[in-house]
């Protein structure tokens, strides 16, 4: 019989994830990358590939580096979880924006219409690794460029996929979702427990 797992680690510098996790209920030490690492690189997207492809090539990519970074610096051994989100239009990936340029024009593509919101999630430790995918819609109103400024001008965007956080001010643009409001903040809870469990993470 297997012990019951009781911490892992975490290799995500989004605090959102981190309370997620704590919502659950479950230990974890944070695994960031360090200066020598990077990370932005990992995020690239290729020609031709799906979001929902992406979301889930980059999110074992994550995996990869941190199971690297572990060995590296001696870390005591636990699984580790990593988690990456991504938003869609069709095939077209909205990532984080570079500018205020960048987020207006991703804003301003997404008001008024329906879009994705597709999180990978990975654990994973040695060998062995198992990885869930969760797909949610939402609906945003049309905007008008008045109050995509204002919110630019608030600095939410940026470092977000998709240029918005639905737990800012953009929530009130929000007409209705379908699917995990976790997995639209970044770590989808359902998915996410099931992973744990399998594992037998304590949570």
């Amino acid at each position: 019989m297997r012990s019951v797992i009781d911490f892992i680690y975490l290799a995500s510098q989004s605090p959102r994830r981190s309370q997620l996790l704590t919502q659950l209920g479950v230990r974890h030490e944070l695994l960031l990358a360090g200066a020598e690492e990077d990370a932005e690189s990992l995020e690239a997207e290729i020609a031709g590939e799906s979001p929902e492809v992406y979301v889930a090539r980059v999110t074992e990519a994550k995996l990869d580096a941190a199971l690297a970074r572990l060995a590296a610096r001696g870390l005591p051994p636990a699984p580790i979880l990593c988690s990456d989100t991504t938003v869609a239009i069709d095939q077209h990936i909205l990532g984080k924006p570079v500018d205020a340029d960048d987020a207006f024009r991703t804003l301003r593509l997404l008001a008024g219409r329906s879009h994705r919101v597709i999180t990978a999630v990975a654990l994973g430790q040695g060998a062995r690794r198992n990885a869930a995918l969760n797909v949610s819609w939402v609906d945003f109103a049309v905007l008008t460029d008045a109050q995509i400024h204002h919110y630019i001008g608030s600095g939410e965007p940026f470092g977000k996929a998709g240029a918005y956080a639905i737990q800012s001010q953009a929530a009130a643009w929000i007409s209705r979702i379908e699917g995990s409001y976790s997995g639209i903040m970044g770590l989808p809870l359902f998915e996410t427990a099931q992973l744990l469990r399998q594992w037998e993470v304590q949570c």
